[in-house]
């Protein structure tokens, strides 16, 4: 019925382009543009959102922050989505949504280009290390200072004491939030304006696959976000300004930041490309399946607004003023929040949502942790077998809703039962574990038993105790009997040989007990048993992944089938603003401080006070991340009992007031007249619009 439609709706616009019609294009062709360019900005902001996760352990380390900080970054693209998202939902509907869309993604483009501006603005990254001193010298002094042992917390032989002038560059992570911000607010007007428009403009049983095809794109663009973090990552932050050989540090290492900023430049051209198709689209279209007469005039041309719209279809009242518009936002938003079905809906969805971000923006650095895999590695498996599981997930849900032709309560047992499924498949992550890496006074003691009590005195021992070292350094060095040291003063060496990454420290008295080994730079690769466990973890995520994902776009459905079409904006506006407030914004900064516990050892900043987490006690970090994830989805499916049983009273009542008059009802529409019947209003006195009232949300899924 749909392809009739639009043949019908070109052929007639083919002749109104004879008669100079008001459309100047076929409805049906805008329609597919603004399909394209709405993907295209979903993509773009995609990527640069996903692109904000991967280098969440690159900020770390290049501003030397704790993980709860890096969740306030994080968070602040909810903040400046909650500045404006209420207003925006709800005027924007009333007024020119392509128009709007483009000046948002102006705005994140702009904010975008902040992220990257302090790496431009301050000085070159120093990391910690022992032999940046002996670069270009074939035979060095020793790493074993003569004196008695102690602890000498912020000096070190590459740092001198006049380092804190540059102290005050660190706070230049100021700018990323600020940045993430003003991409907040640019982003506010795409998803509910976007969404509503394609909504109103095509037909009910087609609508469902336009979303899903959007929400589809919508999370191919985290493959290109993750893929453009792993090549960045692989990087060198200073890449151009210093010699590669003198860096002493891989990209595996845990003092590695790769080129954080290259990738924000590279989404922010790409998010101004993205404003340019919504210029150019109208601010209507005419509802395609409706029938248009003979064009003659421009008149008959036009979109015949005295013609009903379908029962889920709404079009903008062009002639509301602003203070008519702001009088009717209070009872508006009243009306919305007037049942509990959407309450109670909304609740679940936001302490889904609290389990769904914590989860995706510390999964990468859980990657990197736990199975002691590079940065760059993480984030390219989470862009080529975690993301596209999820957009298959989210396409065939969209193309099973369909094709089942799933009601009301059809799409939501069909979205919870995919939820229920994937939370049952997590509780095997539990059974992945991998050992602590055995670092020498940290994760084990000198003599190689394992101790996970961290205390700085336990990095002195007799083999060290001619050497004047400093607990408060982070320079990894793997001995012969694969071990790593915290650094080659502590290992007890007394000579080093070589140059940069090729520097070898010999005669390590804890090494060895005769003091003949040796230690090379970086931590020891010893990790067979997370190799062999890390394709069984991939492989359940991505199992995961697609089942979870296959409930999404039948409950973002159900959002826009189940609320009037007057409120459809403003409901999607207001879900999003309840889920940024209480999940987007909370959620990385409480799980950044729960992981920031299970830390072992911290990086020590050049003035005093702790930097980035050198080193987590994987078992600990195992426990926390995923026992938070999951405790949250057991609260979420508590509460979805009394949303079922309350759904299914209305539904009842609607079949016991079958017999009264209210228009015809077909696909599902019989589920939606309870919902609808108590919220019926009389817009004007010339046209009756059918509406609907309750609520859930596209997250159902997550």
């Amino acid at each position: 019925m749909e392809d009739r439609s639009e043949e019908d709706c070109v052929q007639e616009n083919g002749r109104s382009d004879e008669t100079n019609s008001k459309p100047s294009g076929s409805p049906c062709t805008s329609l597919k543009m603004f399909l394209v360019a709405l993907s295209f900005a979903y993509f773009a902001k995609a990527l640069s959102g996903s692109y904000m996760k991967s280098t969440i352990t690159q900020l770390e380390r290049r501003f030397d922050i704790p993980s709860y900080l890096i969740g306030v970054i994080d968070g602040s693209f909810e903040i400046g989505n909650l500045l404006v998202i209420a207003f925006v939902s709800y005027f924007g509907a009333k007024l020119h949504r392509p128009k709007i869309i483009s000046l948002g993604c102006l705005l994140m483009s702009f904010g975008t280009f902040i992220i990257a501006l302090p790496h431009f603005i301050i000085g070159r990254y120093e990391f910690e290390t022992s032999v940046r001193w002996v670069v270009n010298s074939t035979h060095n002094s020793s790493p074993c200072q003569g004196g008695s042992p102690g602890d000498q917390p912020g000096i070190s032989p590459q740092v001198p004491s006049t380092g804190c002038e540059g102290e005050s560059n660190l706070s230049m992570w100021i700018y990323v939030l600020l940045g993430n911000v003003l991409r907040g607010i640019g982003e506010t007007p795409v998803q509910p304006l976007g969404i509503s428009y394609i909504d109103d403009f095509a037909t009910e049983e087609n609508a469902a696959l336009y979303v899903g095809c959007v929400q589809t794109i919508s999370v191919v663009g985290p493959v290109f976000g993750y893929l453009l973090g792993s090549l960045c990552a692989k990087i060198y932050v200073d890449i151009g300004f210093v010699k590669m050989d003198s860096i002493t540090i891989t990209p595996a290492d845990a003092r590695w930041v790769g080129a954080w900023w290259l990738g924000y430049l590279i989404a922010g051209v790409i998010t101004l490309l993205s404003a340019i198709p919504f210029w150019f689209l109208p601010r209507s279209l005419p509802t395609a399946g409706s029938t248009v007469r003979k064009m003659g005039t421009q008149e008959e041309a036009s979109f015949i607004k005295d013609t009903p719209h379908p029962k889920y279809k709404y079009q903008a009242e062009e002639h509301s003023s602003f203070v008519e518009m702001a009088k009717d936002f209070i009872p508006t938003l009243r009306t919305l929040l007037g049942h509990p079905v959407y309450v109670i809906y909304l609740c679940v969805v936001v302490i889904q949502l609290n389990s769904l971000i914590g989860m995706v923006t510390y999964k990468p650095k859980y990657i990197e942790q736990h199975f002691r895999q590079s940065a760059s590695k993480a984030n390219f498996l989470m862009g080529v077998i975690n993301i596209p599981a999820v957009a298959l997930g989210m396409f065939s849900g969209g193309l099973l809703m369909k094709r089942l032709k799933l009601n009301i309560m059809g799409a939501a047992k069909f979205a919870f039962c995919t939820s229920l499924i994937g939370y049952v498949l997590s509780m095997l992550f539990f059974t992945m574990s991998c050992e602590n890496a055995k670092v020498a006074g940290v994760t084990v003691s000198y003599n190689n038993v394992d101790s996970i009590s961290y205390d700085k005195n336990s990095l002195f021992m007799p083999c060290n105790s001619d050497c004047f070292c400093s607990s408060s350094e982070w320079d990894p060095v793997c001995g012969q009997n694969d071990i790593t040291y915290v650094s080659p003063c502590l290992a007890g060496c007394t000579t080093s040989t070589g140059s940069g990454k090729n520097t070898v420290f010999s005669n390590c008295s804890c090494v060895g007990v005769t003091g003949n080994f040796t230690a090379g730079t970086g931590q020891c690769l010893n990790k067979e048993d997370c190799d062999r466990m890390f394709p069984y973890f991939l492989a359940l995520s991505v199992i995961t992944s697609f089942i979870i994902s296959l409930g999404g776009t039948p409950g973002y459905m159900f959002l826009i089938r189940c609320i009037k079409p007057q409120l459809k904006s403003l409901a999607l506006g207001f879900h999003a603003l309840a889920t940024r407030t209480l999940a987007g914004i909370p959620a990385p900064i409480y799980f950044g401080a729960i992981i920031d516990t299970t830390c072992l050892k911290w990086g020590q900043k050049r003035c005093g006070g702790i930097g980035a987490c050198r080193i987590y006690n994987t078992s600990a970090y195992r426990i926390a991340y995923l026992g938070l994830t999951l405790s949250l989805r057991t609260i979420s499916f508590i509460i979805c009992i009394p949303g079922f049983i309350l759904l299914s009273r209305q539904l009842k009542e609607e079949e016991e007031n079958k017999s009264v008059p209210h228009g015809a009802i077909t696909n599902g529409g019989t589920d939606l007249e309870a919902l609808r019947k108590e919220e019926l209003v009389v817009l004007n006195s010339d046209r009756v619009v059918h509406t609907t009232d309750n609520s859930t949300d596209r997250h159902t899924q997550l």
